[in-house]
């Protein structure tokens, strides 16, 4: 069952101005600037001086570059815009034992990726992302978010040639980030994200997602707050059934189906707390402050504003870069506005009641 997640209230700013809050953070990933993908071609052709030196330089001065530009926005939490990472299942396979590489898969379209193969049992050896959290972290002023792909996704979205049995790998791969949280954790990490992408597509696979899951927040202190984000689906296969998920907080994409789906939540039963995605993360076009404060109202259909996180529907690397810093933009300044409404009571909402005694 969902965790206790009194610990958001670590996440409001000193100076936040509202008796009301709602948290606001990004799912993950941030368009690169222009410069970086170059740094990286660079740094791939052997023919080039750039080397691994310099991609490191180039890969801090982009997550430095990102993060205050996170933080210029207002937001409570940040992340760098993933600015090291790849893609979401290779960056992860190439840091763990017993997946190997052997070309690129077309997808849809012209699009490719480098599907990898797990070949043997998958083992932890060095840390995925303590580096990249303790240079985000030294560059921030507000407090810094770990996405992490999550186990059921790097088991379905690889070849497996060992196994035989996606479950048990999806298992195995649960203890293995388990061991990342962590060091994360004792890093000073206080904000984990799991994304599950994959369930989107199998949603009746959920008992396994939420085994994996119970694998990951085994031993994760209740201050450290847990998150799962699960991309556009029909959550109606994963609902009520989420509320098992042993985490704080679960990241929906409904934006982009102009919240269709909403009232499978509406039923005063959400368990967890909900973060909602409020732009769309898959159009140019930037929403109104106006149309961004509609959307977190049908967030409070849900969930009273303690238990509300305000996003974006998903990682925002596919926008232009001026577009992704609008909508985050006007993310920020819809809650604060939201905030001061709920705060003269000019909005209704749900009644927070404690969950009964079992």
């Amino acid at each position: 069952m969902a965790r206790d997640a009194t610990n958001r209230e670590q996440f409001r700013p000193d100076d936040h101005e509202h008796e009301h809050f709602l948290l606001t953070s990004v799912v993950g990933s941030y368009p690169k600037p222009t410069w970086l993908n170059r740094a990286d071609d660079l740094a791939a052709d052997s023919d080039s001086a750039f080397d691994e030196d310099d991609l490191e330089e180039a890969h801090d001065d982009a997550a430095r570059l990102i993060t205050e530009e996170h933080e210029r926005t207002g937001l409570d939490t940040v992340v760098d815009g993933e600015m090291r990472r790849n893609e979401m299942v290779e960056f992860f396979a190439e840091r763990i034992d017993g997946y190997e590489f052997n070309g690129p898969v077309k997808v849809w379209g012209h699009n490719y990726f480098d599907k990898p193969s797990v070949v043997e049992e998958v083992e932890y050896d060095e840390p995925w992302l303590v580096d990249e959290f303790e240079f985000t972290d030294s560059v921030a002023e507000r407090p810094v978010k770990v996405p992490i792909t999550g186990p059921y996704t790097l088991a379905n979205w690889a070849f497996d040639e060992h196994y035989g049995d996606s479950e048990a790998l999806a298992y195995d791969l649960a203890d293995l980030v388990n061991e990342e949280i962590e060091k994360l954790v004792e890093a000073g990490a206080r904000y984990i994200q799991i994304d599950e992408p994959a369930l989107a597509t199998t949603p009746d696979d959920h008992a396994i997602v939420g085994g994996c899951l119970e694998r990951i927040v085994d031993g994760v202190p209740d201050e450290v707050r847990v998150g799962v984000h699960v991309c556009y689906g029909d959550y109606s296969r994963i609902y009520p059934e989420l509320n098992e998920f042993p985490v704080d907080e679960v990241d929906l994409e409904l934006c982009n189906d102009d919240y269709e789906q909403i009232e499978t939540f509406a039923d005063g039963e959400f368990a967890p707390d909900l973060a909602l995605g409020v732009v769309d993360a898959h159009a140019a076009e930037v929403e109104s402050v106006a149309e961004i404060k509609e959307n977190i109202r049908q967030g409070l259909k849900v969930v009273p504003p303690e238990k509300l996180t305000v996003s974006p529907d998903c990682g925002l690397k596919l926008l232009p870069r001026e577009a992704a810093y609008q909508k985050t933009e006007n993310l920020v300044t819809a809650a604060r506005e939201v905030e001061a409404e709920l705060d003269a009571g000019e909005i209704e909402v749900p009644v927070s009641t404690p969950p009964a005694d079992d």
